[in-house]
């Protein structure tokens, strides 16, 4: 089972409407087919704590990946990680660009999902943009 979890209280979110999501993503995506991760909804101010930790930026930021490392007492292959996003980005960013709330988380996860998998925009020449946008077809989003 893929979790997801509401740990903020600015912004409502239909934590079943998303774990239904994320249970079609897991199927269409076949690089996560069959594995787990876990989706944490977290205020904008944590965000940006656990972005000044974990990548050094004092700023806030809508999405981090954080993917499980096995080790040699938890060979967890089927676990790809942690995906953590701010609410209240996601807010404001589905506002921008007239999207639903839902749309956007939609959208964040399957970018985390595709970091989790590997994939690394900031070096790859546009192929984690190009699968994003292919998944995003097929997943109607």
């Amino acid at each position: 089972m893929i979790d997801v979890v509401n740990l903020q209280r600015k912004i409502v979110i239909d934590t079943a409407s998303i774990r239904s999501y994320t249970q079609t993503l897991s199927a269409v995506v076949s690089e996560a087919d069959g594995c787990l991760f876990s989706v944490a909804f977290v205020s904008d101010s944590r965000m940006k704590q656990l972005n000044e930790l974990f990548r050094g930026k004092k700023s806030t930021t809508d999405v981090l990946s954080f993917p499980h490392e096995p080790d040699e007492f938890e060979p967890d292959k089927d676990n790809l990680g942690d995906i953590v996003i701010s609410a209240e980005q996601a807010a404001m960013q589905a506002a921008e660009n007239r999207l639903t709330l839902e749309g956007e988380i939609k959208q964040l996860i399957l970018h985390g999902v595709l970091h989790l998998c590997g994939y690394d925009h900031e070096i790859d020449n546009g192929e984690m943009n190009a699968r994003e946008l292919e998944l995003r077809d097929k997943l109607g989003i």
